[in-house]
């Protein structure tokens, strides 16, 4: 019998770790650092939203989902990950996973914006992430069927007859019919960011050059309260904070989200855009949590606490500095409930993917969720996937790094921001369309601002000055690289005769 080849994970935040620790047969799991602070998941301060209190269910975590979702959320595909959370939080805490619990040893459930309960589960206060990647990053490196390849960069995947073939991992072609995608998301191709600085879109780029489609890439979410310290990337302000009463008020005490439908727990693009209205008027936002949890905020929230003491703030006397910055990636790999990607052999699981869970807008602490549900379902489906894919040679790949990521970066956080109109995305698809061929972080922004273009409409996290109302009947975007070219160089074309 032909021996299976083994398969490459790439990518070690939750999505990635959880996939190659639920497999039983060989893997490479690829990630640059299995450091916490290299990956979204180790970053989280928020938990994993999951409805197992009293009054609470999996029905009513989707109408909240549905709702912030805003027209685009897959109804079949979120509830069967809503209905998994139970389980994802056993499988998390067999793993080690130290969850905050209650008098009776139950999770003890916090309040995020627009969650009609109290459902986010969470450890160490605001350190969920960092304990769930404690836990599971001591596992990968127990684990004998996990080779861990740190330090690795993926240069480019390789297909032949349409299908996964191998890829090459620095200079060396690695075969294999099963690749998963657990790379993570797009902050890094922004002026401001909660999410780790090479976090730049670099899977995605892999898999549209491999052919595979990506869906809804315009849907950037904001969160709305980063620390305003002038970093990059910034640090987050966690949700949990206005979750347990924490106001925002301008440079004057003025409490300016009191008169808004939930107030401080508005959906993140309510929030977003209202601070972001306040500081285009030239005032600075604070978070006010004065006076909350007692006065114990740093036992509630020991590492923003630790964050905000390096900027000399302390919370419990000091109004916050905040101000959006760009957060998560609903936008994705196009998938189905097994991760599986319109390329065979190709998967995608976590902020790479795109379910159908979070539609237009994400609820809070939802995407914690998605990754513990989804990984052991792409686990299984590639177990069960053809194990040696066509020969072919190993020819070197092109290399399409980083070299133009300064200048991508300039572009997207310029028109790709918060509030984007057609001016802006014009320029945005003229400017990258040139570099997308030899730069990823160009392509990657060119499949943005091509998407965000199209999009005539403010829908969710997509907000258009000059299109401010949504359409009436939601639809998603589906591209891939050859519609994106297409849609590019028609967008361009006017600009470019004229020049």
């Amino acid at each position: 019998m032909t021996a299976r080849q083994p398969v490459v994970i790439v990518g070690a935040g939750l999505a990635g770790m959880l996939t190659a620790l639920s497999l039983t047969e060989p893997c490479i799991l690829v990630c640059p650092s299995l450091k916490a602070a290299q990956s979204s998941t180790g970053l989280a301060q928020g938990g994993v939203a999951a409805a197992i209190g009293a009054g609470d269910d999996a029905t009513v975590h989707l109408a909240d989902t549905l709702a912030a979702g805003d027209g685009l959320v897959d109804v079949d595909a979120a509830g069967a990950i809503l209905a998994g959370a139970a389980a994802a939080i056993e499988r998390l805490a067999g793993f080690g996973v130290r969850f905050d619990r209650d008098a009776d040893g139950a999770p003890a459930l916090g309040l995020e914006a627009a969650h009609a309960r109290r459902r986010i589960v969470h450890a160490f206060g605001d350190g969920t992430g960092a304990e769930i990647h404690r836990a599971l990053a001591g596992a990968v490196r127990q684990a004998p069927h996990i080779r861990l390849a740190e330090g690795c960069r993926v240069r480019r995947l390789r297909t032949q007859d349409g299908r996964i073939a191998g890829l090459w991992l620095d200079d060396t072609f690695v075969p294999t019919a099963r690749i998963v995608l657990a790379t993570g998301g797009v902050g890094g191709l922004f002026l401001a960011t909660t999410n780790p600085a090479a976090s730049t879109g670099g899977g995605l780029a892999l898999g549209l050059r491999a052919g595979a489609q990506i869906q809804d890439p315009e849907f950037v979410q904001f969160h709305p309260t980063a620390l305003d310290c002038g970093r990059f990337p910034l640090p987050l302000i966690s949700e949990a904070v206005r979750g347990e009463g924490a106001i925002l008020v301008d440079g004057g005490g003025r409490r300016f989200m009191a008169d808004v439908p939930g107030a401080e727990l508005a959906p993140r693009d309510v929030v977003a855009r209202a601070i972001h209205a306040e500081i285009a008027r030239g005032r600075r936002v604070y978070l006010d949590a004065r006076g909350l949890c007692n006065g114990s905020f740093a036992e509630r929230f020991p590492a923003i606490a630790a964050i905000c003491s390096t900027f000399a703030i302390d919370p419990s006397r000091d109004p916050i500095p905040v101000r959006p910055a760009v957060h998560y990636h609903m936008g994705g790999f196009l998938t189905d409930l097994s991760g599986r990607t319109t390329v065979p052999g190709l998967w995608a699981v976590g902020e790479v993917a795109s379910t159908g869970l979070h539609g237009a807008n994400r609820l809070a602490s939802n995407s914690l969720l998605e990754a513990a549900v989804m990984a052991p379902r792409v686990a299984d489906s590639v177990a069960g996937a053809p194990g040696r894919g066509p020969a072919g040679d190993a020819a070197p790949a092109v290399d399409t790094g980083d070299a133009a990521l300064e200048q991508v970066r300039r572009i997207v956080g310029r028109d790709l921001a918060l509030i984007r109109d057609e001016g802006g995305l014009t320029r945005a698809v003229t400017q990258l369309l040139p570099l997308a061929e030899t730069s990823d972080p160009a392509l990657v922004g060119l499949a943005m601002a091509v998407a965000a273009f199209g999009r005539r409409e403010s829908r969710g996290a997509h907000w258009r000055s000059d299109y401010p109302a949504p359409v009436a009947e939601a639809r998603h975007t589906r591209l891939d690289i050859s519609a994106i070219r297409t849609a590019a160089e028609h967008v361009a074309r006017p600009l470019l005769l004229t020049a």
